[in-house]
């Protein structure tokens, strides 16, 4: 029977060729102007729950196995060394968008069209973003601390000492206490992930609340774009 680690690794292959897909629908509708409106919205709804179908899959497999989502197998080495916390940096969404309003190719992308009070609500939640990504490194180094908590080093410094027959039952008792107390940090790695995956999605549906059809096409398409080649990119160089 397959884990659910090895169900996503899977997955996580199928979503991205999907996610190819999807950014050919979205280069296809650039070039047809006559479809805008009504083309723009379904596509960018297909899309963001193509995103939020990816966050269900990856806590479903966390739960099983968080440690997994922290070291990916199904990542290139070059993919892992790009993740804060398992995933793309928000802050990084910001940076995306800067560089898109400041593209000069002709018909290139719409967000160099963005108005003043858009480009505001923009730089109010890229402010938002930063306290929101500052509150999960906080709990990430509060996680890490955890490591060296009083009680835990004491089990296991106990586990350690104990090793003769005699004290068998005093040692299993023990290292049943230490496997809770693991399964208690485990647990935390999971809520810092899922903290992280929070401000992630956060931060896809704020911009994308503030662009319109077109706007949101173009910034959907280069962010996917960027997901497509880093995963080339890593898969390139091993292969090297």
């Amino acid at each position: 029977m397959r884990t659910r680690v090895e169900e996503f690794s899977n997955f996580f292959d199928k979503w991205m060729s999907q996610l190819e897909e999807y950014v050919q629908l979205l280069l296809t509708l650039k070039r047809e102007k006559s479809y805008e409106e009504v083309n723009s919205v379904t596509l960018v709804n297909k899309l963001t729950t193509h995103h939020k179908d990816y966050y269900t899959a990856k806590w479903a497999g966390a739960h099983e196995d968080v440690l997994a989502f922290f070291t990916p197998v199904w990542l290139s080495p070059f993919e892992n060394a790009h993740l804060w916390i398992t995933g793309w940096k928000p802050s990084m969404i910001f940076r995306l968008v800067d560089s898109l309003r400041k593209s000069h190719a002709p018909g290139a992308t719409t967000l160099a069209d963005l108005t003043e009070e858009q480009v505001k609500k923009i730089d109010g939640l890229r402010g938002r973003i930063r306290i929101e990504e500052e509150k999960v490194e906080r709990e990430r180094e509060r996680q890490q601390v955890a490591m060296a908590d009083r009680k835990m080093v004491e089990l296991t410094k106990m586990v350690s000492f104990i090793k003769n027959g005699e004290h068998l039952a005093v040692s299993n008792q023990i290292e049943g206490l230490v496997d809770v107390a693991l399964k208690g940090l485990l647990a935390g790695l999971e809520k810092v992930m899922k903290m992280a995956d929070c401000v992630r999605l956060k931060t896809l549906k704020g911009v994308l609340d503030l662009l319109n059809p077109m706007q949101s096409v173009d910034f959907l398409a280069a962010l996917s774009i960027l997901l497509i080649q880093m995963r080339k990119w890593g898969k390139r160089r091993e292969n090297r």
